[in-house]
């Protein structure tokens, strides 16, 4: 499996920093991937639904160890190429017309 493309978009919804799309192969897209700073660094977080009992449920997810560093790592080998969390937070912010001392605080 090969990571063609990852196209990325700036969001500040707490703790997500990005919202990713990836192309497999060039034949596959999966959107809504999650770019997450979290308490021990950056991750990709899987698209997901809210159920009616109020948990979430991936939508797609990789079902091995290999596929999903390999879909972490190219979108997180884009995210640092275009800036990183300093650049996403005032790309970010500038959409909103917010500071981006603000967004990065939330983040």
């Amino acid at each position: 499996m090969n990571i063609t493309k990852v196209t990325l978009r700036p969001v500040a919804m707490n703790k997500v920093v990005a919202i990713a799309s990836i192309v497999i192969d060039d034949c596959f897209v999966v959107h809504d991937l999650r770019v997450v700073n979290g308490d021990k660094g950056l991750f990709v977080a899987m698209p997901s639904r809210k159920l009616p009992n109020g948990d979430f449920r991936d939508i797609c997810h990789p079902i091995s160890t290999e596929a999903r560093n390999g879909i972490q790592d190219a979108v997180l080998a884009q995210f640092s190429a275009e800036g990183g969390v300093a650049a996403f937070a005032a790309a970010a912010a500038a959409a909103e017309h917010l500071p981006a001392e603000q967004i990065h605080a939330e983040v």
